[in-house]
């Protein structure tokens, strides 16, 4: 939806390049899922002359920042933190109302964003001193550089903690970045973005919005070192093929149809149940590492069910600005269709289906993405509802017999982004942690508010390349540099 404005809107959102606010003169309307008829505000579209212009900017701009010492960078993004501080409540209501997610999720989202900037900040003292090895014949040093212009394409969930999990550490360890926030939800990442480059030296940072064709350049052009992307497996396919054809390195967060393994010791209380009810349900599924299926002992199974359906009874879906509001709806039309079907399917199969909580009169009356919570109960493992990530707010519950056959069939699947086992014995949830071959795995908790950010967050398999966070996901952005002489 392109429009070409004069008037005045609520929200429009221009490019950043090179320190500059960039006017394209042609502008896409952002809508509120909760109301997909009201225009939250327009961003910005790009040409493939402005996203050239972004990367001749963060390419000319690297030098200078590279060899900026890393205390001085370090600095330089702290105090772009801090004068995010005073405008967390209007991001906080934009974000809410182009995203679909609740007040609570959306304030997390930007406290995640500096909570992370400021981990990434702690770090950069590990860039400091290069690694010695003085040993006969040789005397050798490895210093670590930064590989030179990033592009961070961002997804819509989470934008602002996903986007942290890398920005930070792509300025601290000395390299120039461009931002694609997401297309339907670009908004509150350019506002922000503006506020914190700003505070930075020009073509440092800089964005742009745009669509896929426009925005090309930032992956296919030579002088771009480094691609990171968050989002579906199919896309981070197209963009590593891109990618590709410059061999420039890639760093892939995908899908994840993430398996929470309940033992028969688990400990079924309410507050397990609402902790694993949160981390199915969470921003309405729409969570990479949020639990995607549960597998439960047998003789458990019925017990599970109904205590998950006591707690998804007092889920209340409607807007997400409305403060009684504990699930928001899906955030574009195409995901409720995408979830719709997947029950539709697995109906069709024979599963029952139980629908749980309650919306409110507002949002049954509007036309927004909304779908209840609902539990698919002992669908035949084939269907797709349990092979593939639903993105969305139903879950399916299959009880299991042998559990060395479940996690062999886990760790031969496509997926391995996280995993969770809950049970009452965390030596033996250890143990069979230890086992899952995922990228995380959690004992009696799961998805982000179970996320610990020092360690390193990434994928086996088809769930990705790479890490993000901790000391892994900041010398990912660097390359290792020996330098050695005759000893």
């Amino acid at each position: 939806m392109s429009v070409n404005l004069s008037e005045e809107t609520e929200c429009r959102t221009n490019l950043f390049i090179n320190g500059r606010s960039v006017d394209t003169g042609n502008w896409t309307g952002v809508a509120d899922p909760a109301a997909p008829e009201t225009i939250v505000g327009y961003a910005a579209a790009a040409t493939n002359d402005h996203s050239i212009a972004a990367v001749d900017a963060a390419d000319a701009a690297f030098t200078g920042w590279s060899m900026t010492p890393v205390r001085e960078r370090v600095a330089l993004v702290r105090g772009a933190i801090a004068v995010l501080e005073d405008h967390s409540q209007t991001l906080t209501e934009l974000l809410v109302r182009e995203n679909g997610k609740i007040a609570q999720e959306a304030a997390i989202d930007l406290a995640v964003f500096g909570g992370r900037c400021r981990a990434a900040c702690e770090l950069g003292e590990q860039l400091i001193e290069p690694v010695y090895l003085a040993a006969p014949p040789f005397r050798t040093e490895i210093h670590r550089l930064p590989v030179g212009v990033v592009s961070i394409i961002v997804p819509f969930n989470w934008p602002l903690a996903i986007l942290a999990a890398s920005l930070p550490y792509a300025l601290v360890a000395g390299n120039t970045v461009i931002v694609k926030p997401p297309p339907t939800a670009p908004l509150t990442v350019v506002r922000t973005l503006e506020m914190f480059a700003a505070r930075l030296p020009e073509g440092v940072v800089n964005i742009v919005t745009g669509d896929n064709h426009a925005v090309e350049p930032l992956i296919r052009d030579p002088r771009v070192q480094h691609v990171v992307f968050t989002g579906s497996t199919a896309a981070g396919s197209r963009i590593m093929t891109m990618a590709a054809q410059s061999l420039t390195k890639v760093t892939l967060e995908l899908g994840g149809n993430d398996p929470a393994i309940v033992l028969g010791g688990a400990d079924l209380d309410m507050s397990t149940l609402n902790d694993l009810a949160a981390a199915c349900f969470l921003t309405t599924g729409q969570v990479c590492m949020g639990v995607k299926r549960i597998y439960v002992a047998r003789d458990r199974f019925d017990e599970l069910v109904d205590g998950m359906g006591r707690v998804l009874d007092t889920y209340i879906v409607g807007d997400g600005l409305d403060s009684r509001v504990t699930m928001g709806p899906l955030h574009t039309a195409t995901q409720r269709a995408s979830v719709l079907d997947l029950i539709a399917q697995a109906r069709r199969a024979g599963t029952e289906i139980r629908e749980f909580g309650s919306m409110t009169d507002r949002a049954r009356r509007s036309a927004g993405h909304y779908l209840l919570p609902s539990l698919a109960l002992d669908p035949d493992p084939d269907l797709d509802i349990v092979t593939q990530e639903q993105f969305g707010p139903t879950v399916p519950i299959l009880p299991f017999d042998d559990l060395d056959t479940l996690v062999e069939n886990l760790n031969s699947e496509w997926s391995g982004l996280c995993s969770s086992v809950w049970t009452r014995d965390e030596d033996r949830g250890g143990d069979i942690a230890r086992r899952l071959r995922t990228g995380t795995t959690w004992i009696n908790q799961a998805n982000a508010g179970a996320c610990d950010d020092r360690a390193p967050f990434g994928g086996f398999r088809r769930s990705g390349i790479g890490r993000e966070m901790g000391t892994d996901g900041l010398l990912d952005f660097t390359e290792p540099h020996t330098v050695t002489f005759r000893a």
